[in-house]
């Protein structure tokens, strides 16, 4: 993918969005734009995946049809208002004034959560019965909200703590409410069509151009980058997983003997392209149609 070159005003720049400004919108609009970049360990590796930008953008768009009726989301369009040669890649959204904390849903023990537990018995202040293995399957979701650190990692921290940062209790218990129900009916989605959701973290803000004021689903959703998803037919607890996600290249970075320091080192040709597989892969099963009809629809 060549440097994407957008001329609107730029109002964030992340590891893999930009976000520009819509001035001529209806409404206070953005334009998010999704890269090919991927990070591991907050730091961005100089390799891009083709096409990875693309997968977020169109499994965002679907699932943010999907799940309309529990919460509504920032989504205006994929190609309203989107320049013709980043449409497949970029949406216009509803600018919102965001929440200060990652809103973290888990379904089974794995990742940080699995660390956590080995450690305390609990994830985020959630006690969890004893001798749970490794990639075991909860018996009802948890939510394990962290900061949303603007450098370094976020820090995972209990339902109390994301209260006192969002600064209303209710508020944050209804998005625990929210996430919750969110996370399960998307996993129970992505079940029946062979893919097990382990994880997820979903982002909230308010639209404070409604007078309502009311909490909206924002950022991507239920990605590879956002999300942990396993192949159903490779699933044994107890061990690791495979996975059709981001957790690909952290294990080929840890493997590597990087220590974790900027900068991140390169990505071999072959952990690019079985990565790329691996995203493209999660949008087929998720989505129930090949990645180049969401490029056909998307450029239409």
């Amino acid at each position: 993918m060549t440097a994407i070159t957008v001329d609107l005003p730029l109002v964030a720049s992340g590891k893999v969005r930009e976000m520009y400004e819509l001035p001529d919108a209806a409404q206070p609009s953005l334009l998010m734009v999704a890269s090919d970049r991927i990070s591991t360990y907050d730091a961005v590796h100089p390799t891009p995946i083709p096409d990875k930008g693309k997968v977020l953008t169109g499994l965002s768009v679907f699932w943010f049809a999907q799940t309309g009726h529990i919460v509504a989301n920032h989504m205006i369009s994929a190609t309203d208002g989107v320049p013709e040669d980043l449409r497949g890649r970029a949406l216009a959204v509803k600018r919102l004034e965001m929440l200060p904390v990652e809103c973290v849903v888990r379904g089974y023990l794995t990742g940080s959560g699995w660390k956590d537990y080995q450690a305390s018995g609990s994830v985020s202040g959630v006690a969890l019965p004893p001798g749970l293995l490794e990639s075991a399957r909860l018996e009802s979701p948890i939510f394990t909200p962290s900061t949303k650190a603007e450098t370094g990692h976020d820090e995972a921290i209990d339902i109390n703590q994301a209260a006192e940062l969002v600064g209303d209790r209710a508020l944050m218990e209804k998005v625990a409410e929210v996430s919750i129900e969110l996370y399960s009916f998307a996993a129970e989605h992505a079940r029946q069509h062979g893919v097990i959701l382990a994880d997820t973290k979903f982002e909230f803000g308010i639209d404070t151009s409604d007078p309502a004021r009311p909490l909206v689903l924002g950022d991507e959703v239920l990605t590879p980058d956002s999300s942990r998803y396993w192949p159903a037919e490779d699933y044994e607890v107890g061990r690791s997983q495979p996975s059709l996600d981001k957790q690909y290249v952290r294990d080929w970075a840890t493997a590597s003997g990087w220590d974790r320091t900027p900068p991140a080192p390169p990505i071999p040709d072959d952990v690019v392209q079985g990565t790329r597989g691996r995203y493209i892969d999660a949008y087929e099963r998720i989505a129930g149609e090949p990645f180049d009809a969401w490029l056909a629809r998307a450029s239409a």
